[in-house]
């Protein structure tokens, strides 16, 4: 079994029995593919609020939430906020009440941005093949970078993540495998600065019994729908049959089957054309209030414009989306006088769609994204005739990421009390 040290980066043929025998520390990683597996998904760690935490030591040990403002919403939260059962999503008042001596401070999207692309650029040394999916996670390829860097991939990316630890000053966690689907899974099985690996001889042994929640793509209302046909773990899925879940599903049941099987052969595509930009969440429990709707609708909003910016992209088309309780769905465009990448545009855009609906009807999906996508540099032009603030709450948008990112985090602090409601 092969295993390397995750601190002085020795490598071994057989498994130390605890520490490195060569700097003593107890930082190993060890598999019996380890140094055959090249697909990888690295996760930053609590991105947002490692980053804030990197800016201001004074903060380490404390519980720190990022968001809130006008809409009231976690963007993300410190596991150490965490700990008290605070999440990303959770209505403020809720995370307040959880966690009373928590910090909070506003989200700077623009300059977590700029963090994003520094690690970037570090992955980029290591393989051409990067698939980002967010401002914080993305998929490497790895596989074939033996002999260009000297190492198998699994120290490669060891060292990556000493590397962006001891330079960005932020932590990332690394899951190894033989397909997307699985390195993913294991990005997440042991956070934070976890590097977990998931082989070829133990793929279905791992996925035996696991819910179905694990999957890509499963959210509560699909384990709602598997769940009235009695399927509720992977093992559920296998019994039932290939043919028959794609009787019964389509082809989402025939993905569904394949990933319960360890199946996966999506590549890793960096140069994949992207037709749209969205986010949506699942409520545990559906909503009919329309402030709470609303606190949900900003919090996609900032989510689809950071990936925006990250991409440098902007959008034409503003797209609403909503699920009913009967699992209906309703969706609403909206053509754009200008393209945008704000999150501030795409909200309002998308409050206005929400507010042509007939008002107290429960959803249990929300969602909100960009579509007819361009460059960057096209978009959000200074004046907009039609809402004369536009430009001013524009140039706020990405000014206080500005100032915060050069003065610290307290030169400025202003929540959603400039947006026109």
């Amino acid at each position: 079994m092969a295993s390397l040290c995750r601190s002085c980066f020795a490598s071994f043929a057989e498994a130390p029995k605890r520490r490195c025998p060569r700097c003593r520390h107890d930082g190993l990683v060890s598999h019996n593919e380890l140094l055959q597996l090249g697909l990888a998904h690295i996760d930053c760690d609590s991105f947002y609020a490692s980053v804030e935490k990197r800016d201001n030591p004074e903060l380490a040990s404390l519980p720190l939430i990022v968001g809130g403002g006008a809409r009231g919403v976690v963007t993300t939260c410190c596991y150490v906020a965490r700990i008290y059962g605070v999440r990303s999503a959770m209505p403020m008042f809720q995370a307040r009440k959880l966690c009373p001596d928590a910090v909070i401070l506003p989200p700077r999207i623009g300059y977590y941005a700029e963090v994003s692309r520094e690690i970037r650029a570090k992955m980029a040394r290591l393989t051409p093949l990067i698939e980002p999916l967010s401002l914080d996670e993305a998929f490497l390829d790895l596989r074939g970078t033996d002999t260009l860097h000297g190492m198998p991939p699994a120290e490669s990316l060891v060292r990556l993540a000493a590397e962006i630890e001891s330079e960005v000053g932020v932590t990332v966690s690394v899951g190894l495998s033989h397909n997307k689907f699985l390195a993913k899974i294991a990005s997440d099985l042991d956070k934070p600065r976890g590097f977990s690996v998931i082989g070829r001889a133990e793929t279905r042994d791992f996925l035996r019994d696991k819910p179905v929640g694990i999957l890509w793509g499963v959210g509560a209302a699909t384990r709602q729908a598997l769940g009235q046909a009695g399927i509720r773990t992977l093992t559920d899925i296998l019994r039932i049959g290939r043919d028959d879940m794609i009787r019964r599903f389509g082809g989402q049941g025939l993905r569904l089957w394949s990933l319960a099987m360890g199946e996966d052969d999506r590549r890793v595509t960096p140069d994949a054309p992207v037709k749209s930009v969205s986010n949506e969440t699942t409520f545990s429990q559906d909503l009919s209030d329309r402030e709470a709707l609303l606190a949900q609708l900003w919090h996609m909003a900032e989510k689809t414009a950071a990936r925006m910016k990250a991409k440098d992209l902007s959008g034409s088309i503003v797209t609403l989306k909503l699920k009913k309780s009967d699992f209906s769905t309703l969706t609403r465009q909206s053509q754009l006088a200008d393209p945008s990448q704000l999150a501030d545009t795409l909200f309002q855009v998308g409050k206005r769609l929400f507010d042509t609906l007939p008002a107290g009807t429960p959803y249990r999906l929300i969602g909100i994204g960009y579509s007819g996508l361009r460059p960057a540099r096209e978009g959000d032009p200074v004046g907009d005739l039609l809402d004369p603030d536009a430009g001013r709450r524009a140039k706020q948008e990405r000014a206080m990421d500005a100032i915060r990112a050069k003065f610290g985090v307290d030169a400025i602090q202003m929540g959603r009390g400039f947006r026109k409601d």
